[in-house]
């Protein structure tokens, strides 16, 4: 059978093998031919076939007989489940069985639903059985028991995770239990009022521990606090007891005007036996004046009646009431005593010692009536308000030292001092004399002296003796002392110009005082670093600094001193706009009028100089002067050589103009020259006028202009004596064609003039 799973090559069958070549398609013969080979092939298969079936004919036929039994089995097979889905039909015994399963089932879960029913109805008979026991044992005045149930209750009812998926009675009973607590707490609160009070005329706190509830009598004063301690009301029970002590007791002991009698009358009849504790005025106010102790020895007596009297010495209600009282109470040891005892001077820290240790002793007993926490470091607030001590007394002193400074700052009035000591009485009388007043001081990183407020010293004087102070103590307190005196000096930058806002904008000697101030603590502040840091406690040398606010001053001086500088040269620009720019003063009004404004420059700069002069440092007061005295004699030259026509007569006036102003201003100008670096007086100047004010050479030049000749001032020109007094072409020939008329001598002069300077230029 091999032939049969091979495949037939038609290539093979063909002359040609090569059949896909589409240039090449097969003939007519070729296609007989192929049919003819595929018949005889055919033949022979089917031979073979045959011959194959006939040779294993045994087999086939075991084969179709085997499949003949397995057909006649099938079919026997549906017969029978045919069979059996008839008689299924005919009797449905299964669907009669399925029908009393169910039916049990449902049966089943009636019954439960029922038992559950039954439990829960049993269960809010119960609740409602236990409510109606606490209501009735509150009537009866059996609170302790009502306490215990309502306590239990409120397990069931009130904390229970699933109140969505509880029943709506669940909710009434909530309800039933929430009125049963609020009658059980007004029960109780009743009683602590009744338990618990204060006389006023007799000045005394009573316990009575035998009580009433609405007509029942002899309940303990121990079964209240038992049954408020059940119900979780011991802390809202006690709070009004907490403030009656602390206002009738704690307090009056605290500030030293009572002291206390325990007082215990057995009284077994009437209102039953009682506790007193009475208040009575203290004999000496003062007489805890120095640690503390008979104070903290009262109040321990006072905690020992609450423990033994009221909380009958239960750890657990000891506590609840410390928690209510404890806070209240250390606030006003605090605020009456501790914070009263803070030493004012270092030297008495040791002192305080004592307080210190009699407060921590208090605390100790405290913890062992169990008024408060011995585990809890929070609750001792007295030792740590006492072992902070160092901090509190230079806290106070820092307040202290900033409002004495903010005083004296506010205070301050910069005033001149009365016996006249300036700056140069100390110079030009005396070089080597003291000056007899503080307000005189020496730099020191220049060698130069100044003027200063009133202020400034005394709050320099300050820093000195709160830096000082750093150094005796200890590094916290230093740390204090050091902050109190960088913010004093930097409350002299926060006041005295807010203060002083209107002197600043005019001319006056505060300004001037304000810059020499602030120069002066520019000065001093670099040098406290030096003065003071080997003296510093060693953990706070390294932070100590002080040198970034020196640049502040410093700014803060030259701020001042420009504001003034550029008032006075406001002030004189005003004065020479009176003149009109010197135009006409050949005529006698413009004369006058150009004359007034030079008395006003020479007015204003004599008030300047009286100021400046006495109260400036030298070197400021050389660089202020000059810098006016150049504004002043620069805009007058302008002014003139902006003249575009001069009469005769008119020189001779404006010539005149300059000399009383420079006859007017020789001792000002005199007393530029005659300052150093020093501060002394300089008798061989290295320094000229004319080269601390330029414009000085200028405008004495142009005087002399006025009345030379035409080829004079060509010649100085072509000699550059002009150049060197500071003259340009443009105003020279300005200058020429304004005083002299056009003339063939003119144009020559003119010529010359300006062919110098293309020399000038082509040499350059």
């Amino acid at each position: 059978m091999d032939v049969l799973f091979n495949s037939i090559d038609v290539r093979d069958l063909l002359s040609s093998p090569d059949i896909d070549d589409v240039n090449s398609p097969l003939s007519a013969p070729d296609l007989r031919l192929l049919i003819d080979r595929l018949q005889l092939r055919s033949v022979d298969i089917k031979s073979k076939v045959r011959q194959y079936i006939l040779s294993h004919h045994s087999e086939f036929s075991t084969l179709f007989s085997q499949c003949s039994d397995v057909v006649s089995k099938s079919e026997n097979l549906t017969s029978q489940v045919s069979d059996l889905i008839q008689l299924i039909s005919d009797h449905p015994v299964e669907a009669q069985t399925k029908a009393v399963i169910d039916e049990i089932l449902v049966k089943n879960r009636e019954v439960k639903e029922k038992r559950e029913l039954l439990e829960l109805l049993n269960v809010i008979l119960e609740l409602s059985d236990r409510l109606r026991f606490v209501k009735e044992e509150i009537k009866v005045g059996r609170v302790e028991q009502a306490a215990e149930a309502l306590r239990e209750l409120k397990a069931v009812l009130v904390t229970s995770n699933d109140e969505e998926k509880q029943p709506l009675v669940y909710g009434l009973l909530k309800d039933e239990w929430t009125e049963c607590f609020e009658e059980m707490q007004e029960v109780l609160l009743q009683c602590m009022d009744s338990a618990v009070w204060f006389e006023q005329e007799t000045n005394t706190v009573h316990l009575k521990y035998q009580l009433s509830i609405r007509g029942v009598d002899g309940i303990e004063l121990h079964t209240i606090l038992k049954a408020m301690n059940a119900v979780g009301i011991m802390d809202y029970g006690l709070a009004k007891v907490a403030d009656l002590m602390i206002k009738h007791v704690i307090m009056p002991v605290v500030s030293f005007r009572s002291t206390v009698v325990v007082e215990w009358i057995n009284q077994e009849s009437g209102n039953g036996v009682k506790a007193n504790l009475k208040i009575l005025p203290s004999a000496d106010p003062n007489v805890d004046s120095i640690d503390g102790g008979s104070m903290y020895s009262v109040l321990i007596d006072v905690i020992k009646f609450i423990s033994k009297s009221l909380c009958f010495e239960n750890s657990t209600w000891m506590l609840c009431f410390g928690k209510l009282t404890w806070p209240r109470m250390s606030d006003l040891i605090v605020s009456n005593f501790l914070s009263k005892r803070v030493p004012d001077d270092a030297s008495k820290l040791v002192d305080f010692q004592k307080i210190v240790k009699c407060t921590s002793n208090f605390e100790a007993s405290l913890k062992e009536l169990m008024f408060i926490a011995s585990s809890d470091g929070k609750d001792e607030r007295l030792s740590k308000f006492a072992d902070n001590v160092e901090v509190h007394f230079a806290s106070r002193k820092k307040v202290e030292i900033l409002a004495k400074a903010r005083n004296q700052l506010l205070q301050s009035d910069f005033r001149l001092p009365e016996d006249g000591t300036g700056r140069n009485s100390k110079v030009k009388n005396d070089d080597n004399a003291e000056s007899s007043s503080d307000l005189v001081v020496d730099l020191l990183f220049t060698s130069e002296r100044c003027v200063v407020s009133e202020a400034a010293s005394q709050l320099m004087k300050l820093v000195h003796e709160t830096l000082k102070d750093a150094c005796l103590s200890s590094s916290r307190v230093g740390l204090e002392f050091y902050h109190s005196a960088r913010d004093s000096l930097l409350l002299y930058e926060a006041i005295i110009p807010v203060k002083f806002e209107r002197q600043l904008d005019s001319i006056n000697h505060s300004a001037v005082l304000i810059h020499n101030d602030c120069h002066y603590l520019s000065q001093e502040i670099l040098g406290l670093a030096f003065e003071y840091r080997s003296d510093f406690p060693a953990s706070m040398k390294e932070l100590v600094v002080f040198a970034d606010l020196a640049p502040r001053f410093q700014m803060l001086a030259e701020e001042v001193l420009q504001r003034q500088i550029k008032l006075v040269i406001y002030n004189l620009k005003q004065a020479i706009d009176g003149a009109d720019g010197f135009q006409n003063t050949h005529q006698m009004k413009q004369y006058e009028s150009a004359k007034l404004s030079i008395d006003q420059v020479i007015f204003i700069l004599e008030k300047v100089y009286i100021i400046w002069h006495r109260l400036l440092l030298p070197s400021a007061y050389k660089r202020s002067m000059s810098m006016v005295l150049e504004e002043v004699f620069s805009r007058i030259a302008n002014d003139i050589l902006l003249l575009d026509d001069i009469a005769a007569e008119e020189t001779l006036q404006l010539q005149r103009l300059i000399h009383l102003l420079f006859e007017n201003l020789s001792s000002l100008l005199d007393s530029v020259l005659a300052i150093n670096q020093t501060g002394k007086l300089q008798e061989s100047p290295a320094q000229t006028l004319d080269d601390l004010i330029p414009t000085l050479r200028k405008l004495r030049k142009l005087a002399d202009l006025l009345d030379m000749p035409l080829k004079s001032i060509t010649a100085a020109w072509e000699t550059d004596e002009l150049v060197n007094h500071g003259f340009k072409q443009s105003e020279v020939e300005d200058f020429i064609r304004a005083i002299f008329a056009d003339s063939p001598l003119r144009k020559e002069c003119l010529r010359r003039i300006e062919s110098r300077y293309y020399q000038a230029f082509s040499y350059s």
